[in-house]
């Protein structure tokens, strides 16, 4: 049985779905598309609310969802990219920001007997090229941006004919008397606000119930009385998904999703004893109007506008209130590493593991410096010094590569896939450089209990080297963490001279060995020494060359170095600029 009080159901039903599905699709889409955009906006935060405030309005406005923000903005705080105090003027401009989507929505508002003008911003004018653009650049055109851009397209033309749909499987309740007469109850604004807020609460998305709501408005029976409580009651129902978002997380994330809620049930509060008082004492005839598309999203943005304007200024006492329901714990908290609510939004999630890898090079940098100077200096100190770095760099990798692995499988276009990669190739390289650090010390350890003494020579050779290593510690962290090219390239040329050093060193090692000036014991250290040392040059060459074989867009790291070596004139001179640095001091022949 299709037909229920005289209307398409099933067509009400599968107009719905495909208006979820198409804006699910395009806010998917628009995340991709605009994910260095999101970042360089997130990157901008300050403790500045009116800042934050902008920030808000700008992300919701990209990716049409202020579900998304929150839920987004409860990670961050989670993670620690973000302070509670920074959050909240997030929350209050998302909730402007999501306005723009009812303004779109009330394109369908336009009617047939508009201007020529008008009608071309008629959906039904546009939307069928629209749909035909992004089947050409999804199906037929190359790279993830093209394709994004089909997608949005796509989801867009979906999207709006699922609002069409809506509208026609409703049209025939324009003259029944028992949908009108429902409609009048929620005339009562605390029915209204209910029945707004259950709605969106199921399907999680205020824009999306904003666009219900448009839709019914086309029969004519929603009145300017029914449909206000109902979008404040809109604005309540979307806090669920923050809510149920910060289940799990630390306590000031739980306070993140409190003020959303806190900020929009007293903006209702307010607002809805105004509408009592006002309606108590003088009699509005627009409220018994009928609300149409353009109507609803002018009260949709009125009262958001008006909600922020009155709590702004109160963004402290927001603060405070929520510090009064989630208090502070006994224990300190700290915040959760590489929360997985940022997956979310992939772009930003990718560029909070970037910060994340940072911590980790410079602990594998600092590491294998200790390292080198217990040589000749060893402490037990020391030793348990590095052993808990180590133990710190194998927890990085853990984190980072699992967060990643999870990364991977959302659907991210060329250019993140490639970091992505780049970043397991990366994190790789630095736990085998905190590896070394611990062997290194080993050797530093044994030198000591062993009482091993190095001839004056194999000091100074040992020494060269050493500085050799710390210079391309350097040029790689560098490079790494300011995605310096120039820098990276420096990194080949001189892990060549240091390659060249331990082949040297190892023959003086040979020659002092068949003179009787080095033992046999005092060579198994040596070679150890040399062995790490000379490894730890190759895992930065690797990691220079991830930076490398990016600028060239190639994923294979041979093919990367191999490039950039014919494309480096200088590349032969940059190798003997740093054999002239790093010369051996002359050897003993006596």
């Amino acid at each position: 049985m299709t037909e229920f009080l005289g209307f398409d159901l099933l067509g009400l039903i599968g107009g719905l779905c495909l208006f979820l599905f198409g804006m699910n699709l395009m806010g998917e889409a628009l995340e991709r598309r605009a994910g260095d955009k999101l970042t360089a906006l997130i990157g901008r935060l300050t403790d500045n609310r009116f800042m934050g405030f902008l920030t808000g309005m700008g992300v919701t406005a990209i990716i049409q969802s202020s579900s998304a923000t929150t839920v987004m903005v409860v990670g961050f705080v989670n993670s620690g990219i973000m302070t509670l105090k920074q959050s909240i003027g997030v929350i209050m401009g998302a909730n402007i920001g999501t306005t723009i989507t009812a303004w779109i929505l009330s394109l369908n508002g336009i009617g047939d007997g508009a201007s020529a003008i008008l009608e071309l911003f008629k959906p039904s004018t546009f939307t069928p090229v629209l749909a035909l653009l992004g089947v050409v650049l999804y199906m037929f055109m190359k790279g993830s941006k093209n394709k994004d851009t089909g997608m949005i397209l796509l989801g867009f033309a979906t999207l709006m004919f699922g609002m069409d749909s809506m509208s026609d499987a409703v049209s025939a309740l324009r003259d029944n008397e028992a949908f009108t007469s429902i409609l009048t109850m929620f005339s009562e604004p605390i029915l209204g606000v209910i029945a707004g807020a259950v709605l969106t609460a199921v399907i999680q998305s205020s824009s999306a119930s904003v666009g219900i709501l448009q839709a019914l408005s086309s029969t004519g029976a929603v009145t300017y009385g029914a449909a206000l409580p109902i979008i404040m009651g809109q604005n309540i129902g979307t806090c669920v998904t923050a809510m149920l978002s910060s289940v799990g997380a630390n306590r000031n994330a739980k306070r993140v999703a409190v003020v959303h809620l806190s900020f929009n049930v007293i903006g209702t509060a307010i607002l809805l004893i105004v509408l009592y008082v006002v309606r108590a004492l003088f009699y509005i005839p627009l409220l018994s109007l009928p609300a149409g598309y353009m109507g609803i999203s002018v009260a949709h943005t009125f009262f958001n506008v008006i909600c922020t304007a009155i709590l702004f200024p109160c963004a402290g006492l927001l603060e405070k209130l929520a510090c009064k329901v989630i208090p502070d714990a006994k224990v300190k908290e700290e915040a959760t590493e590489l929360d997985e609510r940022l997956l979310a939004t992939p772009s930003i999630a990718l560029e909070h593991c970037y910060r994340y890898t940072e911590e980790m090079a410079q602990c594998a940098v600092d590491s294998l410096k200790a390292s080198i100077s217990a040589i000749g200096a060893y402490t037990d100190a020391k030793a348990e010094e590095l052993f808990e770095a180590e133990n710190r760099v194998d927890h990085y990798e853990d984190v980072i590569g699992n967060f990643l692995v999870k990364l991977s499988s959302h659907n991210l276009d060329d250019s993140d896939s490639t970091r992505v990669a780049r970043l397991l190739k990366v994190i790789g390289d630095l736990e085998r450089i905190s590896d070394h650090s611990i062997n290194i010390v080993k050797s530093a350890e044994e030198i000591k209990n062993k009482e091993i003494k190095f001839s004056q020579s194999a000091q100074g050779e040992i020494k060269v080297l050493s500085d050799a290593v710390n210079e391309i510690l350097n040029l790689t962290l560098k490079a790494f963490v300011e995605d310096d090219i120039d820098c990276a390239a420096q990194v080949e040329p001189l892990e060549q001279a240091i390659d060249h050093l331990k082949d040297e060193m190892h023959l003086r090692h040979i020659y002092r060995l068949q003179n009787g000036r080095c033992s046999i014991e005092t060579g198994f250290v040596l070679s150890d020494l040399l062995t790490n040392l000379e490894r730890v040059s190759d895992h930065c060459s690797n990691i220079a060359g991830c930076i490398i074989e990016t600028s060239h867009n190639t994923m294979s790291l041979h093919e990367g170095m191999r490039a950039f070596k014919r494309e480096d004139p200088h590349f032969t001179d940059k190798y003997r600029a740093h054999l002239a640095k790093y010369t051996l001091p002359e050897m003993q022949k006596n």
